[in-house]
């Protein structure tokens, strides 16, 4: 492979990565999610991440919210998804 060549890994087809479904169709974990990676591509692997763990409804919706709000808050401290995760099982149920 050349070094101007890059693999790109395909994005899975999530309902909250496509945006095929209206955002009033989406939980509200999922539209927060479809937000960002409609604002900003690069952060579907952190997105991810967080829709892949293995947390309750109510901790995945924490997590999500709490790296939402480091996007624009950089010293909330949970840019980091794995950051995130922890901190809503943390203070979750």
């Amino acid at each position: 492979m050349a070094a101007s060549e890059k693999r790109t890994k395909k994005p899975k087809p999530t309902r909250w990565y496509s945006g095929d479904s209206p955002s009033e169709d989406l939980d509200p974990v999922e539209q927060v999610a479809h937000r960002i990676v409609q604002e900003s591509r690069y952060l579907a692997p952190s997105v991810d991440r967080i829709m892949d763990a293995d947390l309750t409804p109510s901790q995945r919706l924490a997590a999500i919210n709490l790296f939402s709000a480091s996007l624009v808050e950089p010293d909330a401290g949970h840019r980091d998804p794995r950051a995130a995760i922890e901190a809503a099982r943390e203070s979750v149920d």
